[in-house]
C-alpha cells in the first residue's frame, strides 16, 4: 500500500478539518458552560478563531494539492479572521468591563449554586454604573500608584455588594 503526495495531503487536510470541527464544538460548550461574559467571550473568540483557521487551512491545502486551485479568497479569509476576531473579542470585553459587568470569582460562590450565580440577582443600570465608576477610580489609583486607595477597594466593594460578604 503506497500513498502518493495527493493522498497524504488529503489525509492531512481531513485531519485539520476534523480538528477544527472538534475545536468549534469545544468552543460552543465553553460558551454554554462559562459563568460570566468575560470567560464566554474568551471561548467565543480564541477557540473559534483556531477552529476556523484549522478548517480553512485544511480546505486551502486540499484544493491546492488535489485540484491545483490556489484560492486567494481563502487566504484572505484566514488572514482577516485571524486578525479581527481577537481584536473584536477584546473590544467586547472592554465594553463589558467598563459598563460594570460582573466577573466570576470562585471564592465567592457557594457550593451547589447555579451556573448563572451572578445573574440570578435583579440589578438596575444605576447599580452597574456605580460599580463601573468604582472600577474607574480603582484603575486611576492603581496607575498613580496610590496604594491606600487601591487597598481599600476590596473593602468598599464588600460593603456595597451583599454577595461578596
Amino acid at each position: 500500500m503506497s500513498l502518493n503526495l495527493s493522498e497524504i495531503v488529503s489525509l492531512i487536510a481531513a485531519i485539520s478539518i476534523l480538528l477544527g470541527s472538534i475545536t468549534a464544538l469545544i468552543s460552543s460548550i465553553g460558551i454554554l458552560r462559562f459563568r460570566d461574559s468575560f470567560l464566554r467571550s474568551h471561548a467565543a473568540t480564541k477557540s473559534s478563531t483556531l477552529s476556523v483557521l484549522l478548517c480553512l487551512t485544511g480546505v486551502f491545502f486540499y484544493f491546492l494539492v488535489t485540484k491545483d486551485y490556489f484560492s486567494v479568497r481563502t487566504l484572505l479569509t484566514i488572514l482577516f479572521l485571524y486578525l479581527t476576531s481577537p481584536v473584536a473579542g477584546h473590544m467586547i470585553i472592554r465594553a463589558a468591563y467598563n459598563s460594570g459587568s460582573y466577573m466570576f470569582m470562585k471564592e465567592f460562590t457557594k457550593k451547589g449554586t447555579s451556573l448563572n450565580f451572578r445573574y440570578d440577582r435583579k440589578e438596575s443600570k444605576k447599580d452597574r454604573r456605580r460599580r463601573a465608576e468604582k472600577r474607574r477610580i480603582m484603575n486611576e489609583a492603581f496607575s498613580k500608584n496610590d496604594k491606600e486607595t487601591f487597598s481599600k477597594y476590596k473593602q468598599v466593594m464588600k460593603k456595597d455588594d451583599p454577595t461578596l460578604k
